[in-house]
């Protein structure tokens, strides 16, 4: 663990707490779209709620991490950084309940011929963006593990990326019966779930710089 939390126990649960929240986020950000891609409106409606009370939660704890820093003089060269990064992080389940609450106003209809590729395209997005957690987490206990995890991270962002180009493609070469505002509405989305794992791509960055700068 990074030597100022073997003194900060009560960061350090902090901190644990907050990617909780984070990851529980990103769950129910998976869950929500799967639910209202198959129906499920009702559930939809519950994953969308438990996302938005995770998100004040989240930002609750961040506000006292960051608090914490500052009135302990935790890691003066380090706490903007450390701070930044939290922040980005944050940027995920802020991004992903925007991204739901689209779906309540927009309600896009999907035709069944093109569901599954986006069932496929926001496990892609959620497993970016799982994966950038884990390695911000790890970073505060095992620095050195980070980049195994980043792999995972861009790996699953390229995927992401891929299969958004195809869903677009596909939309507008092959659902003839559509009309162009139908079109653009579902590339919308596609756009959308693909900019959560944009995110994660650039929470990866950010961290391989932090883990360079602690090493100096």
């Amino acid at each position: 663990m990074i030597n100022i939390f073997k003194t900060s126990k009560s960061v350090s649960l902090s901190i644990d707490e907050f990617f909780d929240k984070i990851e529980l986020g990103t769950l129910n950000f998976k869950k929500g779209i799967q639910n209202y891609i198959d129906g499920n409106l009702i559930e939809f409606a519950h994953n969308l709620k438990s996302l938005s009370l995770l998100e004040n939660e989240a930002d609750s704890i961040q506000r006292k991490i960051e608090n914490d820093f500052y009135l302990h003089s935790l890691m003066p060269n380090y706490a903007s950084d450390i701070i930044n990064l939290l922040e980005s992080v944050d940027d995920i389940i802020d991004m992903s309940k925007d991204v739901l609450s689209q779906f309540v106003v927009e309600t896009p209809h999907m035709p069944g011929a093109i569901k599954k590729d986006y069932l496929e395209l926001v496990e892609l997005a959620a497993k970016s963006a799982e994966n950038v957690v884990s390695a911000a987490r790890i970073f505060f206990t095992s620095p050195d593990a980070v980049k195994d995890k980043i792999q995972k991270v861009l790996f699953y962002q390229r995927e992401t990326d891929t299969l958004s180009n195809n869903i677009k493609r596909k939309i507008f070469q092959e659902f003839d019966t559509l009309k162009l505002s139908e079109k653009i509405h579902l590339r919308y989305f596609a756009l959308h779930i693909e900019q959560v794992s944009g995110t994660s791509k650039n929470i990866a960055h950010q961290l391989s710089s932090l883990v360079i700068k602690i090493k100096m």
